[in-house]
């Protein structure tokens, strides 16, 4: 009997062992695979995201109804992608910059910028004025942020808010209320993801403001 029993516990672990191996073989092709996917696919979404940006960039910078008309006219912005450095205590931090003209005249600027969220990184379109005074608009090119609560930040009314904004100061993320410029209402629930994409957006106009002016100034001089 005693035996039996034995013979029994070292049948159960063996068997217990096996499904252990398995459920980690199991684990680990799973986690092959979906880097392979992810290494395949990854060319495809960043040449997507290039795409979008190109197309948002009339939007950004002229706003939706003058975009519109243009696109209904057969007229197109002279788009230039730069790819523009800036020294971060001591590292480069680089973003790419598209300049946006028409008829040789420069009609804004639109940064892509990247930063942490609640639950992912977020990436932004953020529009500027050809001197750099203030905000033309915003868009969210890539979030995961918490569906009902966090994904709000990609809603055109959220989004509104900062278009106009001034970049002489930081923005600035309130409860509710908004009422001073540079102030920006938090998507209800959702504190955190509203202050990653505000803070973002005060870092990369800061970084950009100088470099862009340097640009600009450049193209003047050997215009």
């Amino acid at each position: 009997m005693n035996s039996e029993k034995k013979t029994f516990a070292e049948k159960l672990k063996t068997s217990s062992l096996v499904q252990a191996w398995l459920v980690l073989l199991l684990a680990v092709s799973f986690g092959i695979s979906l880097a392979g996917v992810q290494l395949a696919l990854g060319p495809i979404i960043e040449t997507n995201k290039v795409n979008e940006t190109l197309e948002r960039v009339p939007e950004l910078v002229l706003g939706k109804d003058l975009a519109d008309k243009m696109a209904a006219q057969n007229q197109s912005l002279e788009i230039a992608a730069h790819r523009v450095a800036v020294d971060k205590a001591g590292q480069a931090k680089t973003y790419s910059v598209y300049e946006a003209r028409y008829a040789g005249e420069l009609r804004g600027w639109v940064i892509k910028t990247k930063g942490q969220g609640y639950a992912d990184a977020i990436e932004l379109l953020v529009g500027l004025s050809p001197d750099r005074k203030s905000l033309t608009g915003l868009f969210v090119l890539d979030q995961k942020e918490t569906p009902g609560l966090g994904n709000k930040i990609v809603t055109a009314d959220w989004r509104g808010q900062f278009i106009g904004a001034p970049t002489s100061r930081a923005l600035v993320v309130v409860k509710s209320g908004a009422a001073k410029p540079g102030e920006i209402d938090a998507v209800t629930g959702a504190t955190i993801s509203s202050n990653s994409v505000t803070a973002m957006i005060n870092t990369a106009v800061g970084d950009l403001r100088q470099p862009l002016s340097v640009m600009e100034k450049g193209k003047d001089d050997n215009g």
